[in-house]
């Protein structure tokens, strides 16, 4: 009989490589289900300027038709679908990794925003979004009258 040294972080670290794999495989078949599926998020980026917030959502080979831009209450939602056109039926695709199909994505609007001013503009491939801020209400000063 053999003794054999007792190291738990060595089990510890298998017991990691397992989860990380099934993690992996269950990410991995989500993920094709999505692209196969249609759902994907195009990816924003938001800052300040002034006295605006910008949203610039990349939108790469779409038309402005074909994106749909709305204010309801205090949300702003862009939606719409970018289709995998192919440019001839001699293209035999090996692997797709971009994503196609509808996309929706909702942001929550600040009280701050002025919703009337808000305008939107589409140029290589980049949706703009411009949010400008109400003007401040200044606080009024009352005299007393004696």
């Amino acid at each position: 009989m053999t003794l054999e040294k007792w190291e738990p972080f060595r089990d510890l670290m298998a017991m990691q490589d397992r989860m990380t794999r099934l993690i992996d495989e269950t990410l991995s078949c989500v993920w094709k289900d999505e692209v196969v599926r249609g759902v994907w998020s195009p990816p924003v980026d938001i800052f300040e300027r002034g006295n605006e917030l910008v949203l610039k959502v990349d939108l790469p080979e779409m038309t402005q038709d074909e994106i749909d831009i709305r204010v309801e209450g205090n949300t702003l939602t862009i939606q719409g679908e970018r289709r995998l056109i192919k440019d001839s039926s001699e293209e035999n695709y090996m692997q797709i990794e971009r994503p196609y199909g509808a996309f929706h994505r909702t942001f929550n609007l600040p009280r701050m925003i002025d919703q009337e001013g808000i305008k939107a503009s589409y140029k290589d491939g980049v949706l703009r979004i411009v949010l400008p801020r109400k003007q401040e209400i200044q606080p009024k000063q009352i005299v007393v009258q004696p």
